[in-house]
């Protein structure tokens, strides 16, 4: 077996990364001399173009460019269709990344690559969890471990630093944002509380920006911009470069031209902070959430960790200052300590096969106490209310791997199925859950007892965040069936093998 390699599969930037033969993590140059890969897939003839050149061509041909694809994962209706008529699933879109990640990978290591730890949000389900694993197996890669990013983040943290103590890792990516709390003590490290938003990331800042450039081009005579197509994909290119350019000063000028107009569009970064305000609320109201889940004054945090590429605005560390008010850790690089963590877990990953040492922190073994991102329950008809609800078998928060079980009655005489239908989320509402095998549930037979006889349902939640099902008839004694959810937001098994066989034979550039 050859080497693991750690990815950071981000929503705007990727990266690959090893620990070499000082132990230490470090990340691979791409085949562009760059550390970091843009998320970005271009679609013109037979070969798709990835990385710094697919982004280039977002402003020329808008319409066969991917970006943001994270976003999408283990979401079964999206689709991205190209002007030449070929249709990709986010998975497959996500496939052709990784794939140009690992090509570089193997050529900047100069052995083969198979297997990889990919990194994902915290608040990633079970649907978008296995979509990155299938996304990995489209990509010929075998991903041996899904990753929270807070906890890479904190692994390579503590291997660079030795810290002891409570760490609160504040992730604000490209298109996710997550925060969470874990104690490390030497090799340890223990998470106690995670939160976050999938769809909240410097995305969501840059449409801010767009809209109110766009609003101020109008002003000056201008057309609209936000047309969907061309003048769309110039105006987000110089609404990241004005974000940016705001990091470092006060104000920017905006450029903008189309045949009918040429106009220079002045934004300050108080303009920027102000119709931004509600997006950086909205990291706060979650940081505080999951401090107040953790049990924890913020006076227990020892230190703050930025993570991810829009922690470098300025209203970001103003607020964590003032807010959190605890040490923040400057020194680390938020574009890569996600894939520096990523390698530490492939590098343990080799350890328990027996292909490399392992790795210490302080004297000890590195281990890691993970825990479940979202509750997991099953909809049951309460006898009380008439009404079906959801009931939380692994909260949120649980340890993983984590178990959970609850006895439920049968309805009706002579009943002789049950269905069981996988819930996400810790509301007793359905209508605030997400059923994942909606429509597919998991039917088991039994016997045709009176109404009220006992069933039990056992939940077990595997380090990957993949559920399995064991069902016991509680007046026999006896096992039903143990059963692995099968998400009706994935692919099948058949469609990821016939998708990697298809990509095996596509030249990624």
């Amino acid at each position: 077996m050859g080497r693991i390699i750690g990815i950071d599969l981000g929503t705007t930037f990727s990266a690959v990364a090893v620990v070499n033969n000082l132990d230490q993590p470090e990340v691979l140059l791409n085949r562009d001399g760059e550390a970091i890969t843009p998320s970005v897939v271009l679609f013109q003839g037979d070969s798709p173009l990835v990385g710094t050149m697919a982004k280039r061509a977002a402003t020329t041909a808008p319409l066969d460019v991917v970006e943001f694809v994270k976003r999408y994962m283990g979401d079964a209706s999206w689709r991205f269709d190209t002007t030449e008529g070929r249709t990709f699933r986010a998975e497959e879109v996500a496939g052709m990344i990784l794939k140009r990640l690992r090509e570089d990978a193997e050529a900047a290591l100069d052995e083969p690559v198979t297997d990889a730890v990919v990194t994902v949000p915290a608040y990633f389900d079970d649907a978008q969890r296995r979509s990155t694993q299938d996304a990995g197996t489209i990509a010929g890669l075998n991903v041996v471990r899904v990753l929270n990013e807070p906890t890479a983040a904190a692994l390579a943290y503590g291997l660079a630093t030795g810290f002891n103590g409570t760490a609160l890792v504040y992730d604000l990516g490209g298109g996710t944002f997550d925060v969470t709390i874990l104690r490390i003590s030497g090799g340890d490290f223990d998470i106690v509380a995670t939160g976050g938003d999938r769809n909240l990331g410097g995305f969501n800042w840059d449409n801010e920006l767009m809209n109110l450039i766009n609003a101020r081009f109008v002003e000056s005579g201008g057309e609209d911009l936000i047309d969907g197509g061309h003048l769309e994909a110039l105006l987000r290119e110089r609404a990241v470069l004005a974000k940016h350019s705001l990091t470092q000063v006060a104000r920017t000028r905006v450029v903008l031209g189309t045949p009918a107009h040429t106009g220079t569009v002045e934004v300050t970064r108080e303009d920027f902070e102000r119709v931004t305000a509600s997006l950086l609320s909205r990291t706060r109201e979650l940081t505080e959430m999951v401090r107040d889940d953790a049990g924890m004054a913020w006076e227990q945090i020892d230190r703050v960790l930025l993570v991810g590429g829009s922690t470098r605005m300025p209203m970001v560390r103003r607020m964590v200052d003032t807010v959190i008010d605890r040490p923040v850790e400057r020194r680390i690089n938020p574009d890569e300590v996600v894939a520096l963590g990523a390698a530490v877990q492939a590098r343990l990953a080799e350890a328990e096969r027996g292909t490399a040492p392992g790795l210490q922190i302080n004297g000890s073994p590195v281990r890691i106490g993970d825990i479940t991102s979202h509750g997991l329950g099953t909809l049951a008809l309460n006898p009380d209310t008439g009404r079906q609800e959801n009931n939380v078998l692994i909260p949120h928060n649980s340890k993983i791997p984590g178990y959970g079980t609850g006895v439920f009655h049968t309805i009706r005489d002579s009943q002789t199925q049950i269905d069981v239908e996988v819930t996400v989320g810790d509301d007793t509402d359905p209508n605030y859950v997400r059923i994942v095998n909606g429509g597919n549930p998991v039917r088991v037979t039994i016997p045709p007892y009176p109404a009220g006889a006992p069933v039990e349902i056992k939940y077990a939640y595997d380090i990957d965040q993949t559920v399995f099902i064991e069902v016991l008839d509680l007046t026999s004694r006896s096992s039903l069936g143990t059963f692995e959810v099968a998400n009706v937001s994935n692919m099948s098994r058949a469609d990821v093998l016939d998708a990697a066989q298809m990509m095996t034979a596509t030249e990624v550039g």
